[in-house]
Formats: C-alpha cells, sequence, structure tokens
C-alpha cells in the first residue's frame, strides 16, 4: 500500500488522468516488499526471535549523550503538490513558519518521476520556478532540491535500466535540466537497488562531474545497511530479492554524493524498542563507512499505516530519534555533517512533529 499526498501516489503524483499512470511507475523512498518475502526475511533474522529481540533491548538502551541534537543539516521530503499548482503563498508561509527553529536546511521536493528512458519531461513540474522563488523569500538560507526517481528494470519487465548507458546519459542529461529550473541539487531515488550495482556508481560518477560543475548538491535515498554479515546476500539467496545493501556498498555510495540519507524505516520491527535498538545500529553501520565530507541524513518516519513492513506503534519518530541519537554517541559524537531526514510532509501528524522538535531539536 502506498501513503496518499491527495490524489496520487505518496510521491506527489500529478492530477487525475497521468495520476493513475504515475503510480503505478513509481515509488516514494521507502522499502516495499511482497508479504511472502517479508516472511522469509523474518525467519532468517529472527530466529530465536528472543535472542533478537534482546540485542535490540541493549542497543537501544543507554545514556543520551550531550552533543547529540541537530547541527542544522537536516531535511524533509516533499510531495509533488508543490510544484503542480496545488499549493499556493499561504501554504509556503505556514510551512515556513512549521519548519522555523528546527535543524531543516534541504527540501527534498518531488518533481517528476522519471521515464524509463531516464528523460524528465518538463509538465511534471510546471510550478517548480514559482516555489523555489518563494521558500527563497520566505525561507532564507534553505535549499530546495529536486527529488526525482523511478522504479529499477530489476524489479520486474518495466522499469528504467541502468546497464543501458543511453539510459543513464538521459538521466545525466535531466538533472542539467532541472538544475536549470533554479533547483540548488538533484535528491535520487532509484529503487529497488542491487547491493554492489556498478551501473549505478558509474551513474553517480557522471551526476557528480555535473554538480561539481554547477555548484550543486547531489543527494540520494539509500537502501539500509546489513544488520548481519552478508545479510543481503542470504534473503537474495532465501527470496531472490535484496532489501539491505552490504556496508562496504553503502560507503562506496557515500564518497559518491554530497548527502546520503537512510531510508530507516519499514524495517518489520513489531516493538518500538526493536525499532530504536535497530536504528541505533544503522547508525553506526553508516557512520563507520560515510566519510566526513559527506552529510549522512537517518530517515524518520513521518506517516502513518500498519501492514507487514510498517508497524506505526513501533516505528515511532521518538523511537527513530533516540536511536540514532544512540548511535551517533557511541560512533561520531562529533561528526558534523549529520542530521535526519523527514518522510514525508503530506502524511506527518502533529505528533511527528513535536516529537522531532522535542527529542532533536
Amino acid at each position: 500500500m502506498e501513503i496518499n499526498d491527495g490524489t496520487a501516489t505518496g510521491t506527489g503524483a500529478r492530477p487525475a488522468g497521468r495520476a493513475a499512470a504515475l503510480r503505478r511507475r513509481w515509488r516514494s523512498p521507502r522499502l516495499k516488499w511482497p508479504k511472502r518475502i517479508a516472511l522469509a526475511l523474518a525467519v532468517v533474522l529472527l530466529v530465536p526471535p528472543a535472542a533478537a529481540a534482546v540485542a535490540l533491548r541493549v542497543n537501544y538502551t543507554g545514556d543520551l549523550r550531550d552533543g547529540t541534537r541537530t547541527r542544522g543539516n537536516d531535511a524533509v521530503w516533499l510531495g509533488h503538490a508543490w510544484v503542480d499548482g496545488r499549493k499556493k503563498e499561504a501554504d509556503v508561509r505556514d510551512f515556513a513558519e512549521r519548519i522555523r527553529g528546527t535543524g531543516i536546511k534541504d527540501l527534498y521536493v518531488h518533481a517528476g518521476p522519471l521515464e524509463h528512458d531516464g528523460t524528465l519531461p518538463a509538465d511534471r513540474h510546471p510550478r517548480a520556478r514559482w516555489f523555489i522563488d518563494a521558500v527563497h523569500r520566505e525561507m532564507p538560507g534553505i535549499r530546495v532540491q529536486a527529488w526525482l526517481g523511478d522504479v529499477l528494470a530489476n524489479d520486474g519487465p518495466d522499469g528504467l535500466h541502468l546497464d543501458d548507458k543511453r539510459t543513464r546519459d538521459a538521466v545525466v542529461v535531466s538533472a542539467g535540466q532541472i538544475l536549470d529550473t533554479g533547483f540548488e541539487g538533484v535528491h535520487f531515488d532509484l529503487e529497488p537497488l542491487l547491493s554492489g550495482d556498478g551501473d549505478y556508481l558509474s551513474l553517480l560518477a557522471a551526476l557528480r562531474t555535473l554538480t561539481l560543475d554547477r555548484d550543486a548538491q547531489l543527494s540520494v535515498a539509500a537502501h539500509q545497511i546489513d544488520p548481519l554479515p552478508a545479510a543481503h546476500s542470504v534473503n537474495a539467496t532465501v527470496t531472490g530479492r535484496e532489501k539491505w545493501w552490504s556496508q562496504e556498498f553503502f560507503g562506496e555510495v557515500a564518497r559518491r554524493v554530497d548527502q546520503i540519507a537512510v531510508m530507516s524505516y519499514d524495517t518489520w520491527m513489531p516493538l518500538e524498542f526493536m525499532y530504536g535498538g535497530y536504528v541505533a545500529h544503522q547508525t553506526e553501520l553508516a557512520l563507520e563507512v560515510t566519510p566526513e565530507s559527506t552529510d549522512l541524513l537517518m530517515g524518520l518516519p513521518f506517516f502513518h499505516e500498519d501492514d507487514l513492513g510498517h508497524h506505526e506503534n513501533a516505528e515511532t519518530v521518538a523511537a527513530a530519534v533516540r536511536g540514532t541519537r544512540l548511535g551517533l554517541g557511541r560512533t561520531d559524537r562529533d561528526r558534523k555533517r549529520f542530521g535526519v531526514a523527514l518522510y514525508v510532509d503530506f502524511a506527518a501528524e502533529e505528533g511527528d512533529w513535536r516529537a522531532y522538535r522535542e527529542g532533536w531539536c
């Protein structure tokens, strides 16, 4: 099930007519897998379940260290309504007030999705220039990045083929076009992305050349890291799919971008302390391989639904913030280029914003 911003997919797809087609073609930055895969993986991970629960409980305990709060490098994913005409000046002013006094620096506003051939029609974001100007006027110092993505062909017959150089070249051209619109960076979410994908690394290298030349940010949404050594390989053997990246591959990606945001939700954890302990571990693993020159952001679940992959009573903002702070304090408390990323604006409730402010800001 996808979250919806009022008319289409949680990516903030276009109004009716093309909305259904776009909803079928691209998902938001959340790792969603069939139930049979989730069940098989649960067996691999949670046997014996008592041992797993104890380990996560231990990882969720301890004192929060001083200095493990916002560095002013946080981000939030925004739906398509901000660039398709549904949002107005009053909405921008309200949002400016909403984030005042927080650590939010970057807005990832959905401006796609990409076509399967890597191109990006200009009519996907007709009000982008208006939104960028409005943000700069109402929220000085806030950067606006274009959130782009597509489903990859390795998830089925349809999708974007990263193994085709022409497609990768087209994605780079699309990134240049979106920067021409006035965005200060590009934020990519391509899913599902297999650990060790060399074509993805090649794409990032080409995008990096572009963004450095344009003095723009290159940012990506990242899969979670193996919670156990080679877990992604075990999962692939059992289910035919991969959920995680190896820690080594995560580091390879992190070295090629300005920002990397971990999608640290949809973890299948049934209890809040288990989820918080899992996030703490993910934070530690990511910090170990992310260079200090790259912004590392841990995702916070600003959405509410219950299914096999996400239990809203377990995957809370409070637990994610506590887990993030515990992992940061244990691993690299003084890391400057670190923050959290809020997914997603249109599904958030007041309690989510309050937990973020009180726990992190």
